[in-house]
């Protein structure tokens, strides 16, 4: 680095400390749309999300997660940036560490606190080290993954885990001797076609009738519109609202979100949301919340107030693909795991976490823990890719046809 400047680590406790533009110069650098809305690259990592998360005490006192940001600073400039959390408990992640927890506590250990490099609530991937473009990329992560673990050192803090990172951290991160772990979800990827018929009619012949066999009775006896930027209107929110505490007490056994937070996505992130409501007699019944990113549309909650044959896949996967097919988007992630999705057009792929584990005994058991379950879900991904919906090659159909 020039002048030979070093690299300051500061530790915020509250995205009230920074200005929405420095973070974003670092979480959101995409040049600005030549027309129609700006989509955030990855919306969930901007400024106005994370703090809508605070404003509305999602998170922060008694939720269990506390923010304990780091920022980065080279000279007088920001640098980079971390959305950091002290944490009380493994709720809320969706990369499951309870056996470990329970596993380090049977041996005397604390495990809890921890620190979460992550966004609350959220099994989206993207940046976890958020860099301005301008500065010397390598260096400053660096410099965020060792202030890391350096706050942690200091508060006596078991562990330090990012989840849902990007290849090239979760790469960096493993040079940096972080412990690597891989995880599996399902997205919908969009080769280039001009409608859902163009879609359908890449899958198998049997799959394909199944989709339109499922839309079919999803749209049986309710009407479906999907809404996004003005057309999303407060009461939409109250019924929604509804919806989502009903999934989340049958879930996680309490919502982790608070209605105000829902208040602040009709007020800042209206743009950014597709809402996709099912109406029986002119009510609301049933919805699905996705947030849209520069490239891809992101499904993040689900929930109803009737069962209806098949509503859960035509709101979640199959107007979620419709949508992104009308807006160019290259792909769907559907959230965390189900393998019903594959049926459905929606590929495994694999996600990413790094960990740093401060005893080293600990360390060692989690290090043959990861490296045996990446194996694992390489090799599932491949077998259930063997089992995809899409037609085979002409060779691949022959060959089957012969045996």
């Amino acid at each position: 680095m020039d002048g030979g400047e070093t690299i300051e680590i500061e530790v915020l406790t509250s995205l009230d400390e920074i200005s929405a533009e420095d973070w974003d110069r670092c979480a959101d650098p995409a040049p600005e749309a030549a027309g129609g809305p700006r989509r955030a690259v990855n919306p969930f990592i901007t400024h106005r999300f994370l703090k809508a998360l605070e404003d509305s005490r999602s998170v922060g006192p008694g939720s269990g997660w506390a923010p304990r940001h780091l920022v980065a600073r080279l000279g007088e400039r920001i640098a980079g940036v971390m959305p950091l959390y002290a944490k009380g408990h493994s709720q809320g992640e969706y990369v499951f560490d309870h056996s470990w927890a329970h596993a380090f506590e049977r041996a005397g250990g604390e495990y809890y606190p921890k620190l979460q490099g992550a966004v609350p609530f959220t099994p989206a991937s993207g940046p976890r080290f958020l860099i301005d473009p301008a500065m010397p990329r390598a260096a400053i992560m660096g410099a965020l993954v060792q202030g890391a673990i350096q706050f942690a050192t200091q508060n006596q803090v078991s562990s330090v885990h990012w989840t849902f990172c990007e290849d090239d951290e979760w790469a960096a991160g493993g040079e940096m001797g972080l412990l690597q772990r891989s995880g599996q979800q399902f997205h919908w990827v969009n080769d280039g076609y001009q409608d859902f018929e163009a879609f359908l009619s890449s899958l198998s012949s049997r799959k394909r009738k199944n989709v339109r066999k499922e839309r079919a009775q999803a749209k049986a006896r309710v009407d479906i519109k999907a809404l996004t930027g003005e057309e999303i209107e407060p009461w939409h929110w109250d019924h929604f609202w509804r919806f989502y505490q009903d999934t989340g007490a049958r879930k996680w056994g309490s919502p982790y979100l608070t209605r105000d937070f829902f208040n602040r996505l009709q007020e800042g992130f209206r743009d950014d949301a597709l809402l996709v409501l099912a109406f029986r007699d002119g009510r609301p019944v049933a919805g699905a919340l996705n947030f849209i990113g520069a490239s891809a549309l992101y499904g993040r909650y689900w929930g109803c107030a009737e069962h209806h044959p098949c509503l859960h896949f035509e709101l979640c996967y199959y107007q979620a693909i419709d949508f992104a097919i009308r807006e160019g988007l290259g792909r769907v992630e559907a959230g965390a795991q189900g393998e019903h999705k594959l049926a459905r057009g929606y590929l495994p792929v694999e996600t990413r976490s790094l960990h740093w584990i401060a005893d080293p005994g600990f360390r060692n058991a989690v290090k043959d823990f990861v490296e045996t379950e990446r194996r694992m879900v390489r090799d599932e991904n491949a077998w259930l890719c063997s089992a995809s919906p899409f037609k085979k090659s002409d060779l691949t159909a022959e060959i089957e046809e012969h045996d």
